[in-house]
Order: C-alpha cells, then sequence, then structure tokens
C-alpha cells in the first residue's frame, strides 16, 4: 500500500513538472503535506450532480469519466485515463453544485487536493500561484480545442481523430461512453469500427 502511494505521488510530481520546474523541497514543502491518494472501485462515484466539488484529482491509474443527465441519457464530456487531470471544474472554482457526475470506469486511483488546501498552496508563493495559472490554461485550452472539433468536424472525422490519438482507450472504455462523447449516435459508432476493421484487414 505504501508503495502504490509514493509511486502515485511521483506520478502527480512528474506531471507537474510539465508546467513549472518544481524542486522536489518545494513539492515536499507545499504540496505534500496535503495530498491524499484515493482509490475507488470500478463504476465509485468521485462527485455527485448537485454537490459541490471539494477535489482536485490527479489519475494516478485507471480511467474515469464526467458525465451529465439530460432526460434519460448520459451525456459524457471527458474520459481520461493516468497521467490526466479530472474535476468538476466550474464548481471547484466557483464552490457552487456540480453539474457533473464523476465516475470511474475501472477501479481507480486518484491524487486529490481538497479546495481550501489548494488555495493555501497557491497563496504561499509566487512559484505556486505561477503553476496554477498555468495549470488552468492548459486545461482551458484542452477544452477550447475539444469544442472546436466537436462544432467543426464530422462524425467520421472525430471518430478518426480519436481513434488515432487514443487507441489504447478504444480497447478500454465500453463504446456507448465513447459514442457519447464523440457526439456521435450508437448505430453510426458501431458502422465506423466495422469500417477502420475492414481498412486495415490485409488484402488477399
Amino acid at each position: 500500500m505504501f508503495i502504490l502511494v509514493m509511486d502515485s505521488i511521483k506520478l502527480f510530481q512528474s506531471y507537474l513538472g510539465k508546467f513549472t520546474d518544481i524542486t522536489e523541497a518545494e513539492f515536499n514543502k507545499n504540496l505534500l503535506p496535503v495530498i491524499k491518494v484515493r482509490r475507488f472501485g470500478k463504476k465509485e462515484l468521485l462527485t455527485k450532480e448537485g454537490e459541490v466539488e471539494n477535489y482536485f484529482n490527479f489519475i494516478a491509474k485507471g480511467l474515469i469519466r464526467k458525465y451529465y443527465v439530460k432526460g434519460n441519457h448520459e451525456i459524457n464530456t471527458q474520459i481520461s485515463m493516468e497521467g490526466h487531470l479530472i474535476v468538476s471544474q466550474e464548481s471547484f472554482h466557483s464552490r457552487l453544485p456540480s453539474d457533473y457526475f464523476i465516475e470511474t470506469i475501472e477501479p481507480s486511483t486518484v491524487v486529490s487536493i481538497t479546495y481550501d488546501d489548494l488555495e493555501r498552496v497557491y497563496a504561499s508563493s509566487h512559484r505556486m500561484e505561477r503553476l496554477a495559472r498555468l495549470m488552468i490554461t492548459y486545461a482551458m485550452v484542452i477544452k477550447d480545442r475539444w469544442q472546436i472539433q466537436l462544432v467543426k468536424m464530422t462524425p467520421r472525422e472525430r471518430f478518426l481523430n480519436f481513434v488515432t490519438k487514443n487507441p489504447e482507450l478504444m480497447q478500454r472504455v465500453p463504446q456507448k461512453y465513447l459514442a457519447s462523447y464523440l457526439n456521435i449516435k450508437p448505430e453510426t459508432f458501431s458502422r465506423f469500427k466495422h469500417l477502420i476493421r475492414g481498412h486495415k484487414r490485409p488484402a488477399s
């Protein structure tokens, strides 16, 4: 268990290194004391609609989705695996109830920091504040890039782009979740999968 916790924390520390050159001493002083390593089983909720999101989460192991409910349908807006962040952003930053559910697809381990603890970390130094700004900006860019794809790409283009960039998720994520995330009708998604298989099949 201790090894799992330390491995998860090291992965998170490495992730932060993408944004700023944070030293071991800075990490140990500012972040290590407030980190919580949380483990969830398959199809467990991290966040419920109507609750205020209190955790900033880095996925150290597993697969997690974010969705909202419209009528009888679950609309997936994020599907993320190891090495990515997942949080109900609007709720986390505004302190208002979340419109989203966050649920594991596989058993998952996340490195989490509460809102209050993160605010104290950001206030502790200019470098920590800069780290926060860079991470929030990165998340906004990724979100905007995905929104552009939904508007400008055809369903087929979105499917091909996703398959090319995320072959592992095609194997790990249930088809109904992927179809919802890509805003493609399930039957259309199935047809695209068959076309891709046919395209890859070697000639006899």
